[in-house]
């Protein structure tokens, strides 16, 4: 997108084409403005639409420009907080409900691309969430023992078991989750923009919101070539919030992630390396991601920005690290490289806000976005239509927590990733 083949790189190349639209130009009066074209803006206009109200959704780029267009494309049950620790953050209510919502979020990610024939890659075998020494099986264990409690069909998988779907020794064990998959995410979310439109909600792109106004009891939202007048406001934009909310940003802590795509795989490669189609991640702090693409290309992925010293760094990395998990690949080579920014926040959980009356918004998705964006979207059309209250939400109104020392801890991430890959994977 814009020219940058390190945006959105295999997606981009291998996505259904995205809706024809334009930027907003003139007037208009709708009863909810969406700002945001991602999972959340998108799951939010099309179940509105679809319950008959009159969407607009105004996107600052292209349909999927954030990080909905350019994550691995694991879709996740839960979020990286052990689910036992839920209610001690959240508090019972919270934290059970909150759990129940995002358990569920990937059937009903799954529903969705059923429904409205979304064409996205989408696989059902499940992930893998791989050990990494005693450490990360220990965690896996209590984190297996703690979904299968709440009846998640969850199992903990030996090293041996672990290496016959994974095809490598290097994992302790691993926790596979049945609820979980794997999609094409810009295509998903292109699906969801061409849904969204058969419903009925109109959507601009190239049309990032400069202002808002409160006029009488509506708010009208403004761009540089047009207005929205709207009786509600959802703000969409997670990691990528631009003015004139600076407070999401400033709650986000920026975190990069890239991803390298490999050569089409050979059928017997493919037959030892996920032959399941299992999407996979590890423990590690500095953590790797990996999974299949419907051509059998591996897409490779980890912590880090492709951009100044970190190109090479981290390339050069992914080609070591693959070598050592999988030898049976023999060279490695990448024919797509790109990155994007993980919105994280300070206790790695999502934040409910009422910016203003009838402006409100879900963000900090820390890298669990498909599902969560899907159900939150879903969570937001009910409470608008009126048939959930807010103190029936899954998270509690916050008022947004400036991270202290960002821009220095942002830089201190990016930095130590180079590190990590810099030393890591050699011989």
């Amino acid at each position: 997108m814009l020219n940058n083949p390190r945006s959105h790189g295999l997606w981009e190349k291998s996505a259904p084409a995205a809706p024809v639209t334009s930027a907003l130009k003139g007037e208009l009066t709708v009863d909810v403005v969406v700002v945001g074209g991602g999972f959340t803006g998108l799951s939010t206009a099309l179940n509105l639409s679809e319950r008959g109200s009159k969407v607009a959704v105004l996107e600052g780029v292209e349909i999927g420009f954030g990080g909905s267009g350019r994550n691995v494309g694991l879709v996740n049950a839960g979020m990286w907080v052990m689910p036992d620790d839920l209610p001690g953050v959240l508090g019972q209510k919270y934290g059970d409900r909150l759990l129940e919502e995002l358990g569920n979020g990937p059937k009903m990610v799954f529903e969705r691309i059923e429904k409205h024939n979304i064409a996205c890659e989408a696989t059902r075998t499940g992930t893998l969430h791989c050990a990494v020494g005693q450490k990360g099986l220990r965690e896996l264990q209590d984190r297996a023992e703690q979904w299968q409690r709440r009846g998640a069909p969850v199992t903990l998988l030996s090293a041996e078991e672990t290496a016959k779907k994974v095809g490598t020794k290097a994992y302790s064990g691993s926790l596979l989750d049945m609820r979980a998959g794997t999609i094409q995410p810009l295509a998903y979310v292109r699906g969801l923009a061409h849904a969204a439109l058969a419903a009925g909600a109109q959507i601009f792109t190239g049309s990032p919101v400069t202002s808002t106004e409160r006029v009488g009891n509506d708010w009208v939202v403004r761009t540089a070539q047009g207005s929205v007048r709207a009786q509600w406001i959802v703000v969409a934009t997670n990691a990528y919030t631009q003015a004139p909310w600076p407070q999401v940003r400033a709650e986000i802590m920026h975190l990069p992630y890239f991803n390298l795509a490999t050569k089409p795989l050979t059928a017997e490669q493919q037959a030892q390396i996920l032959p399941e189609r299992q999407g996979v991640w590890d423990t590690k702090t500095v953590l790797s991601s990996y999974r299949y693409d419907q051509a059998g290309r591996l897409v490779f992925g980890s912590v880090g920005a492709l951009r100044n010293t970190g190109t090479g760094i981290h390339t050069a990395w992914a080609k070591r690290e693959m070598k050592r998990l999988f030898p049976q690949l023999g060279k490695v080579e990448f024919d797509y490289e790109w990155y994007g920014l993980i919105g994280m926040t300070n206790d790695s959980l999502p934040k409910f806000h009422r910016f203003d009356k009838n402006v409100i918004g879900f963000s900090g998705y820390n890298g669990r976005g498909i599902a969560t964006g899907t159900v939150f979207g879903n969570v937001l059309a009910r409470h608008i239509s009126g048939e959930i209250s807010e103190a029936e939400l899954p998270l509690p109104v916050t008022e947004p927590e400036t991270q202290s020392f960002l821009g220095i801890r942002e830089a201190y991430y990016e930095t130590g990733a180079q590190i990590a890959h810099f030393t890591g994977a050699r011989f």
